[in-house]
């Protein structure tokens, strides 16, 4: 991690911690998103329930998620919390991390491109960037999926032309996904071309969207999209041109979502 805040956390705030020290009734850890800043944590904030022996839950050297409960500036105290930590947070708080290494990997790719030191391109990026953005990775998002040049955040045009072709290359645009298949039966002795008629309509909708034969009148739809509010109007478009070609036909059809 190249980044590390000075000051001190909020309260609510998730944090990685490293335990540093157990003791019987307490467990003592540093912020590893702060700087030479350090907390505790009660052994009643450790896991709910009653604990027998609190090495079974933490050990020294140990990385851990907490939650920051309160901050004493004048005392330089903080309390954390491992036990307030749900899974949801806990893999939102992962996710923040791996975006971060994304971040600095490419920081590193373009120190590397240029023979420059790594530290010192990260402390030049990262102190104009951080002063707009909420993160290096919410900015560099912010060139894949909004098409946002790192210019508006402060930074020289070459250095972000330069920039923004390696993080291209790292960081591909959000995709979901929605799957389901199509079944259709026809009793018209002009089936087979009732189907392939349809087919063709279908798959002029979009690129986003892909048919795949399954046999015995079975068709895989899948649809990609940015989001899901365009995958939904894809599918719902879809299944309206398979309700219009067939409505008139003794054709029978059903669609089930993966």
């Amino acid at each position: 991690m190249m980044h590390k805040k000075t000051g001190y956390p909020k309260e609510g705030e998730f944090l990685f911690c490293t335990v540093t020290k157990v003791q019987y009734n307490s467990v003592f850890v540093s912020l590893d998103e702060y700087e030479r800043k350090s907390g505790m944590i009660h052994i009643s904030e450790v896991s709910p329930g009653r604990i027998r022996n609190i090495n079974d839950y933490v050990k020294e050297g140990k990385v851990i998620i907490c939650k920051v409960l309160r901050v004493n500036k004048e005392r330089g105290h903080i309390d954390l919390s491992l036990r307030r930590v749900n899974e949801s947070q806990r893999r939102a708080k992962i996710e923040e991390r791996k975006q971060q290494a994304i971040a600095e990997n490419i920081l590193k790719s373009y120190a590397q491109l240029h023979n420059l030191d790594v530290q010192s391109v990260y402390d030049l990026i990262a102190h104009v960037i951080l002063e707009k953005a909420s993160s290096l990775y919410a900015a560099f998002e912010d060139v894949v999926e909004n098409d946002i040049s790192l210019e508006t955040f402060g930074l020289d045009k070459s250095l972000a032309a330069d920039l923004e072709k390696i993080i291209r290359e790292r960081i591909k645009p959000k995709q979901v996904e929605i799957n389901g298949t199509l079944k259709i039966e026809s009793y018209e002795s002009d089936g087979v071309d009732i189907v392939n008629s349809l087919m063709d309509s279908i798959m002029k909708i979009s690129d986003m969207l892909k048919i795949r034969f399954l046999g015995a009148g079975r068709f895989k739809i899948e649809i990609t999209a940015p989001d899901y509010s365009v995958a939904e109007d894809l599918l719902k478009k879809c299944l309206s041109i398979v309700d219009d070609h067939l409505k008139n036909t003794q054709t029978i059809y059903s669609f089930e979502r993966d």
